[in-house]
């Protein structure tokens, strides 16, 4: 497959079907593999989702700041979709955590 930027892959994640592991039960099993997603986590699409969003609505325009306070996944999928979209994003770390 090729895609025309990175957010076009966010979602298209694979399904794998979990033959051995449910081989004693009735009906089909699946895993969603969202370390697939670009920035290897589902977080990917909820913050694909907010910035869309946000643009659709006018709240969010090109050249603006998004700051976000986060441990983790969201702000870096946060990150990864506003430098594609031209937002600048500034991720703050919580003081109750340790570096």
């Amino acid at each position: 497959m090729v895609f025309d930027s990175v957010l076009d892959m966010v979602g298209k994640t694979p399904l794998i079907r979990l033959k051995k592991i449910t081989s004693g039960f009735k009906g089909h099993f699946f895993a969603k593999v969202e370390a697939f997603n670009p920035g290897q986590s589902s977080k990917d699409r909820i913050a694909l989702h907010i910035i869309e969003e946000a643009e659709r609505k006018g709240i969010l325009k090109p050249g603006d700041t998004i700051i976000e306070t986060t441990s983790g996944n969201t702000g870096f999928s946060i990150a990864m979709v506003s430098v594609i979209t031209v937002s600048y994003t500034h991720l703050t770390l919580p003081t109750i955590y340790s570096v």
